[in-house]
């Protein structure tokens, strides 16, 4: 260890508080499947939408608070959200594709 090094920065506390307002996992909607027992397959849907809007909007706004000086956003926030949006599209992408292949072998059954 450097002698003489002084933490600026507070990580334990800065950890514990990106923890609690950032979900690190990709957010796929299960939550929003729980929640949803009732519900039909657009209002899933349109739920797990509205969640892939939320993780690509996020690295934006991350971004604009860098850029401005914000002291709550560092870089490496701005760098984790942008990966958290790339998997977020990568799993929305195969969902998707997962989706038009079940729709089409169900339309593929003859009657």
């Amino acid at each position: 260890m450097v002698s003489g090094f002084n933490q600026r920065v507070d990580l334990a506390g800065k950890i514990q508080s990106m923890s609690s307002g950032m979900n690190l996992m990709p957010s796929t909607g299960t939550s929003a499947l729980e929640k949803t027992e009732g519900t039909d397959f657009k209002g899933v849907m349109s739920g797990l939408v509205q969640n892939v809007n939320k993780d690509l909007s996020a690295p934006d706004q991350l971004l604009r608070g860098a850029m401005t000086g914000d002291d709550d956003v560092d870089i490496h926030d701005v760098m984790t959200a942008m990966a958290k949006a790339e998997i977020t599209v990568n799993v929305a992408t195969q969902v998707t594709s997962k989706i038009v292949q079940s729709y089409e072998k169900i339309m593929a059954i003859s009657v």
